[in-house]
């Protein structure tokens, strides 16, 4: 994707060093490889703003692959035949920068999204080697497209989950297109306006700049393991709730 003369010389002007970052961006469309996607088209401005930036990017989509249903790391061992899915929660586990990325049916992110938000729970219960939650350390957007309401609907949906889950947010994680109610012309479509919104491409830009300096500075630092190690808790010597007192 061609990006615009600003988006460029931000690129270019960049004093960061985002090298060395990773980020994987899911794209819970329906619809499988190769047919288009619109959703895929506004995750591209996003991932060609990181790729000039040098952080590596990976689009995957979920629809692609056999997926078991389920809230475990590996739902072979829950009765399923086939779960292609532990080898994409690794990948996601080895990068930065979590999108995932949604179009938006009846008004709510597709059913792609709810099995993909519910396959990351299921590996929200394993500790990274500070003794956090695995996502410790780990920053997450969301992209949204369609052809009705619900942009902000589904985001906060989707950013509340990931932060659930041990993700960090930076500031306005999120952007998204809809085209005209009802029946009409998609994101990629010709004339449909898409891919000159300027409030599209601004909050694109935006998120997408927000995930990379979020990311660097928890490359860097992490989050600090005080007060949030399930692996203290667990093995407390004492523990005894609270004792309220009441006045």
């Amino acid at each position: 994707m061609k990006l615009n003369t600003f988006q460029q010389k931000l690129n270019k002007e960049n004093p960061y060093d985002f090298k060395g970052l990773k980020a994987i961006f899911l794209n819970c469309t329906l619809k499988k490889s190769p047919e288009i996607s619109h959703t895929e088209g506004l995750i591209q401005m996003s991932q060609a703003i990181m790729e000039a930036n040098g952080v590596t990017t990976e689009i995957i989509r979920p629809v692609n692959h056999q997926i078991a249903f389920g809230v475990y790391p590996d739902m072979t061992t829950k009765g399923w035949r086939k779960d292609d899915w532990p080898p994409i929660q690794q990948r996601i586990m080895d990068a930065d920068i979590l999108v995932l990325c949604t179009p938006i049916w009846l008004g709510e992110k597709s059913s792609v999204a709810s099995m993909a938000i519910e396959r990351l729970y299921g590996f929200s219960g394993e500790m990274n080697d500070k003794g956090q939650y695995a996502y410790y350390g780990k920053v997450g957007g969301c992209l949204v497209t369609g052809n009705e309401d619900g942009v902000k609907h589904c985001a906060m949906n989707v950013l509340y989950s990931l932060q659930h889950l041990g993700y960090s947010i930076p500031p306005q994680a999120d952007a998204g297109w809809i085209g005209e109610a009802g029946p009409g012309p998609s994101y990629l479509d010709k004339d449909s306006g898409g891919p000159e919104n300027e409030f599209t491409n601004r909050n694109t830009t935006f998120m997408t700049w927000n995930l990379m300096h979020l990311a660097l500075m928890l490359k860097k630092q992490g989050i600090p393991a005080y007060g949030n190690q399930r692996t203290a808790w667990d093995s407390r010597k004492v523990k005894d709730p609270p004792n309220p007192e009441y006045r």
